[in-house]
């Protein structure tokens, strides 16, 4: 079939037509991201500037500047890094919540999925996302939990019917805060009192303090054992 050259302009206007229609009227899902990484909060922007739907209203580089953007303006969809200094992203989540129960937030995080996506689902995220997931998979979660629904990955997704039952047996870091959780991570990680203390700007006298409840609390008697049980669950890369 051959084209005349009044039906290539219609063709030409037509396809103009839509691209203002996919641009201009389609409602757009504005995003807030919070994170503390620079280079972080510039490649989700680059990735999502490549939608016609999704856009970047606003960045925050900490969780009490989340918080007030939150409180003064209108979003759609919130990406919180779960390992921001000061406040954790699980502290930020829950405040999150109080201030707007409806509002979707995405966690973004480095850690694997084991406890941790069940912590933040259970605190009240929409979904969970770790950092190195495909520019694909970043813009399929937003419009998901911007629409009203839950993104997780089929592995995590599998999990999540049991992980609502009471467990006959708990494992020992289930009997931790979500604080002490994420120091005893970042001591997993073998990072040192002095490194946690600068990164979650909090005073050596307070991690030392998490690190004698997470030993208590987990019946160990060292962080070396603390580090291989963590090994062995799964709960570090």
């Amino acid at each position: 079939m051959f084209l005349t050259v009044t039906d290539k302009r219609r063709l030409h206007i037509l396809k103009q037509m839509l691209h203002y229609f996919i641009v201009y009227t389609v409602r757009k899902v504005k995003v807030l991201i919070a994170d503390d990484h620079a280079v972080v909060r510039s490649g989700l922007r680059q990735i999502l500037s490549a939608t016609s739907d999704i856009i970047v209203k606003d960045e925050a580089a900490n969780g009490a500047d989340a918080i007030s953007m939150i409180c003064k303006n209108t979003y759609d969809t919130v990406l919180l890094d779960i390992s921001m200094p000061g406040r954790n992203g699980l502290d930020i989540l829950k405040q999150i919540r109080i201030h707007d129960p409806k509002l979707p937030v995405l966690i973004l995080s480095m850690h694997p999925e084991n406890e941790y996506a069940l912590r933040c689902l259970k605190a009240g995220a929409a979904g969970y996302l770790i950092k190195e997931s495909a520019p694909e998979e970043v813009i399929a979660a937003i419009r998901k939990v911007a629409s009203g629904g839950r993104y997780v990955s089929l592995s995590l997704a599998e999990k999540l019917p049991f992980a609502w039952e009471p467990p006959t047996e708990k494992l020992p870091h289930a009997y931790l805060s979500d604080r002490e959780f994420q120091v005893m991570c970042m001591f997993a990680k073998g990072k040192k009192t002095g490194e946690i203390s600068a990164e979650l700007s909090l005073s050596s006298q307070t991690i030392s303090t998490y690190k004698a409840r997470i030993l208590d609390k987990m019946k160990m008697q060292s962080i070396a054992q603390v580090i291989r049980y963590a090994i062995e669950n799964g709960l570090v890369p």
